[in-house]
């Protein structure tokens, strides 16, 4: 279990904004959590900038990614492919209970590969019907390109359906178990960046034992 945890705010508002006012929203009045931590020094040492704002609305996660790195890359273009490869941050979550934990990678123009599993393994990709009811909006746009050198600043906004991931509005555990990274594995740059902890020896984000609670208000 880690130590670190956080609570997400109940912000109804959200839900009325459109995803770009509800990025800008949480970007000024959100406490900014820092995905930090570099677990494989010897793999991966670059540590970009890079911290995240989390909140629900009555219907969705909203999560606020916010980034400063060299080199910028977004090959990937469509659900389910490897956007790992690219400039990506990730939110993997378990509800408490379930034995499936669910992972959510984005690149910074939002194309998505995202799954639900019990071990890394058996997953179970989300379909295409799933998949477009992950909003997403960033300041890189949506048009797909090669790497592009130098320091870079970017932000993406996603929301994640409640019900998506099997979460009652009406009837919200006390937490969620989580955690959120920062990766790039293909650029000039390459990085493993957590929010909490991981400590297994080889480079692997889905270590649900590593997540940590993030509380509802």
């Amino acid at each position: 279990m880690n130590d670190v945890s956080l609570q997400i705010p109940f912000v109804p508002e959200l839900d009325s904004l459109s995803l770009k006012q509800a990025g800008e929203w949480l970007q000024s009045h959100s406490q900014h959590h820092i995905i930090g931590i570099v677990n494989w020094p010897d793999v991966a040492a670059y540590r970009p900038d890079a911290s995240f704002a989390i909140a629900r609305g009555g219907e969705c996660l909203f999560v606020h990614f916010m980034v400063a790195c060299e080199d910028l890359r977004a090959v990937n273009t469509e659900p389910l492919s490897p956007v790992a490869q690219d400039s990506c941050v990730e939110f993997f979550m378990q509800v408490p209970g379930d034995p499936e934990y669910w992972n959510f990678e984005f690149n910074c123009i939002g194309t998505v590969n995202a799954s639900h599993r019990v071990t890394r393994p058996e997953a179970v990709r989300l379909t295409p019907r799933e998949i477009a009811t992950i909003g997403r909006w960033g300041t890189c746009g949506t048009t797909p390109f090669a790497e592009r050198p130098g320091h870079h600043v970017w932000t993406l906004t996603v929301s994640i359906p409640l019900r998506l991931v099997r979460l009652n509005a009406d009837n919200l555990p006390s937490c969620i178990m989580a955690n959120v990274y920062k990766c790039a594995d293909k650029t000039a740059h390459p990085h493993l960046l957590s929010w909490a902890p991981i400590t297994v020896d080889r480079p692997n984000f889905h270590e649900p034992a590593h997540f940590a609670p993030m509380y509802f208000d």
